[in-house]
């Protein structure tokens, strides 16, 4: 259990990371009927540092977290993809199916997590869906420079969605090789389900989204990241050192499954950082992980 000073830590960064008003896309585009087969994109602002001007900007592709549970949609990092337009990036915002939240439910980390085929279902679709949507809606883009990111719950789908070439045969998935991507960008990521499980994260999340105990030994090689190495694509993992939601031994187990599969992945640990200021714009944490992104994307 944690301390006190260290929950205290926890709870004011998860507020300063809520307390930031949503930020409207400049574009919204579907590429589903379902309402939340959506994606936002938002153009890079004029000014921004990292680009110059009229240069097409490199596109990142940003999948929130939440647990995969209906309360959380991308709203609460609409912030964070503002903050990426600033820097100079394109931003495509991609919300996707997650778990059907009763009337009523109690907000205690319970709601179901994900839906099994759907939200895997969702992801791949905008990813696919995505090069045509991005010319049409975001021209300033060069989708040749792309780079996936995600948080959390996002970053399991980040992870997945680079890895979907590597997914097993009869996968509904699986693609003929591996996505036009600069790389990945995967923060405090829920990169291996068996260690998920093993520290209760969220609740025990991963076994929701994979159906529950009966199908998660079945199901898992389809979706879990630890299981789907080596991917060829560059990643990198950010990670705070006194997160509390998602604890560094998940991201640690991954960046070691990923070595001995062959793959060098970078893991960067970040001290006294918990859990949310990896996508909050007032910490510093945040401006580290724009640097990752610009490694790869520029």
């Amino acid at each position: 259990m944690p301390d006190d000073a260290a929950a205290a830590r926890a709870a004011a960064e998860e507020e300063s990371a809520f307390s930031h008003s949503p930020v409207a896309p400049d574009v919204t585009a579907a590429y589903g009927d379902h309402p939340d087969q959506v994606i936002d994109f938002y153009a890079p602002r004029p000014g921004a540092d990292s680009a110059a001007p009229g240069a097409p900007a490199p596109l990142v592709v940003v999948l929130h977290g939440g647990a995969w549970r209906a309360r959380y949609d991308r709203r609460h990092i609409t912030p964070f993809a503002d903050y990426l337009a600033r820097r100079g990036f394109a931003v495509a915002n991609v919300e996707y199916r997650r778990g059907e939240d009763p009337a009523g439910a109690p907000d205690d980390g319970t709601q179901p997590a994900g839906r099994w085929p759907d939200t895997f279902d969702d992801v791949a679709a905008a990813l696919d869906a995505l090069p045509a949507l991005v010319r049409e809606a975001l021209p300033q883009a060069d989708p040749r420079r792309t780079v996936l990111t995600g948080h959390s719950a996002g970053g399991h789908l980040a992870l997945w969605a680079a890895a979907r070439h590597v997914l097993p045969p009869d996968a509904p998935w699986r693609t003929d090789g591996p996505a036009d991507l600069r790389g990945v960008v995967a923060l405090a990521p829920i990169a291996d389900f068996e260690v998920a499980e093993k520290l209760d994260v969220c609740a025990h999340a991963s076994l929701q989204l994979l159906g529950g105990p009966d199908a998660f030994a079945t199901r898992r090689p389809y979706a879990d990241p630890v299981l789907l190495l080596p991917t060829g694509i560059a990643t990198t993992l950010v990670q705070g050192r006194a997160d509390l939601v998602v604890p560094e031994p998940v991201a640690e187990s991954y960046a070691d499954a990923a070595a001995k599969a062959g793959e060098m992945v970078g893991l960067t640990l970040l001290a006294d950082v918990g859990h949310f200021p990896l996508i909050d714009p007032a910490a510093d944490a945040c401006a580290v992980v724009a640097e990752e992104i610009a490694q790869l994307a520029w």
